[in-house]
């Protein structure tokens, strides 16, 4: 029984204290297939104008825009089963051969452009634009690991795709989007840059430990993060999909239909959307996260309702979401793991690791919330990474991550770092040079010659973790020697650095 006070109520609680904060704020909105039912919202939206933020406010939706992009894609009928190169012929080959329906299921091993870039030193106010960054695509040395192997987000298929819809229809995307909504009159729009002007925009902002700070973002935004809407009118569009209203009719089913891994698993992760439950209902849904803005929009279709949170403060998104939505449908919320671990944690070998906190986990990165799976394990409500661990008696955590299967190991408090790390080491495909000192610190790339320092976290046989800022977010590679004596780096989302020694160290 969908009891809409409830969801009032819950969505109340959770807006309410961003007024009281006197910061920015957000806009959370309840919706049926016939559209917005209630809503919620608080604090500012602009804090220097003290503007309120409302569910008519205009925000990023950052990557929730990748459904959208993908809803384009299937009404120009563009197969998902082709290769990228056959409808970009100068990608590279690796890049090229992969299937345009694993780019956007993030089964492509694709790598993500915002990583790669950073890890090449290019910062994340950078002023790119969509031709800069295609270019370096056309550059990239090779794929993160065989397709259809893992699920690792990754938006470069999406900045592909929207260059597909480009070139098969000779429109840019703004038009295409706004022909996408014209039919209902939903006010949201693809927005190209930071630079672009939107009436009634939202400022982003996130909190330094001290105060709110502006955010901003300098990488053209692309069809994977691209659209600007409310609140109010991201239910609606999210209500006529549900309806199967035309022409939006099927959209929904298709977007949301099963994907799978090369061995024939399923796949959380659909075109867009990512599926998961919430007690004993199917839930389909995505988040988005731009510098200062945190969004996640919810569906529970076999009910008809759902739920939308737009922010322009960086804070998660889905849990807010997830309480509104168990308020709304009288599912409980999942508990909490029983045990929940803490600590760093590395495989036996290769670049992967994990740091548990708080009952979260970031996996080389990726961020996830964990609960109980009431079998004596944990699992992920997944916003983007599907996890699902245990703890044996051995203390290793083992289980699935983004579809593959993993054993995790504490990393011994005592580990110190690797003597054969240290030396000045290049990637000549790329021109980039990292230098590692004794005292595990380094040199790292940043800003043309400016250079920027990391501290080093050693992990066992011969491994490492950078540790960088980019505003918000934290960036940690690892680093790990070779057989051959040479050091790859890689990210959740990137992992194509290969550097070979010229200079100090052990030979």
């Amino acid at each position: 029984m969908v009891d809409w006070t409830k969801g009032r109520g819950e969505a109340q609680a959770i807006a309410e204290p961003w007024t009281r904060q006197g910061g920015p704020g957000g806009a959370i909105v309840l919706f049926d297939r016939d559209g917005v039912r209630e809503s919620a919202s608080g604090g500012f939206a602009v804090i220097e104008h003290r503007l309120p933020f409302t569910p008519d406010t205009q925000n990023r939706l950052a990557s929730i825009s990748k459904h959208i992009c993908a809803a384009l894609l299937l009404r120009e009928s563009v197969p998902l089963d082709a290769t990228l190169g056959s409808f970009i012929p100068e990608l590279p080959e690796a890049l090229g051969a992969v299937p345009l329906g694993r780019a956007l299921d993030m089964t492509g091993a694709l790598p993500d452009m915002m990583e790669a870039l950073w890890q090449q030193g290019t910062p994340f106010t950078a002023s790119l634009s969509a031709g800069e960054i295609f270019s370096a695509a056309c550059r990239l040395p090779g794929l993160n690991a065989g397709p259809g192997s893992e699920m690792a987000y990754s938006n470069t298929g999406w900045r592909l795709a929207q260059a597909i819809l480009e070139r098969r229809t000779g429109k840019i995307a703004a038009q295409l989007v706004e022909e996408l909504m014209a039919p209902a009159a939903l006010p949201i729009r693809f927005v190209s840059d930071e630079s672009e002007v939107v009436p009634g925009l939202a400022t982003g902002y996130w909190h330094d430990g001290q105060g709110w700070r502006r955010g901003f973002y300098g990488f053209n935004f692309s069809a994977s993060g691209g659209m600007a809407g409310s609140a109010a009118g991201l239910a609606r569009w999210a209500a006529g999909l549900m309806a199967g209203r035309e022409p939006y009719a099927g959209l929904l089913d298709r977007l949301a239909a099963p994907r799978q891994f090369a061995d024939g698993s399923q796949s959380g992760y659909r075109l867009g959307l990512v599926a998961s439950r919430l007690g004993g209902i199917s839930i389909v849904g995505h988040g988005g996260s731009l510098t200062g803005y945190r969004n996640h929009m919810l569906m529970a279709p076999e009910l008809g309702v759902g739920v939308v949170v737009l922010t322009n403060r960086e804070e998660d998104a889905l849990w807010p979401a997830l309480r509104v939505l168990a308020a709304l449908t009288g599912e409980a919320l999942p508990g909490e793991p029983e045990n929940a671990p803490s600590g760093l944690y590395a495989t036996d070998d290769g670049p992967f690791w994990a740091e548990f906190a708080g009952g979260a986990i970031s996996f080389m990165g990726g961020y996830e919330k964990l609960v109980s799976d009431n079998e004596g394990g944990m699992r992920s409500v997944p916003a983007y990474l599907d996890v699902r661990l245990k703890e044996e008696t051995d203390g290793a955590l083992t289980g699935r991550i983004g579809g593959v299967s993993r054993r995790l190991l504490p990393v011994p408090a005592e580990t110190a770092l690797d003597e054969r790390l240290v030396g000045r080491w290049r990637d000549a495909r790329l021109g980039v040079e990292i230098t590692i000192r004794a005292d595990g610190t380094a040199t790292w790339p940043w800003a043309g010659a400016i250079g920027r320092e990391t501290r080093l976290t050693p992990l066992p046989g011969g491994r490492a973790l950078a540790d960088l800022a980019h505003g918000p977010w934290r960036h940690r590679p690892c680093l790990w020697l070779q057989p051959d004596g040479s050091l790859r780096l890689a990210g959740h989302r990137s992992r194509i650095m290969h550097f070979h020694r010229i200079e100090g160290g052990q030979s």
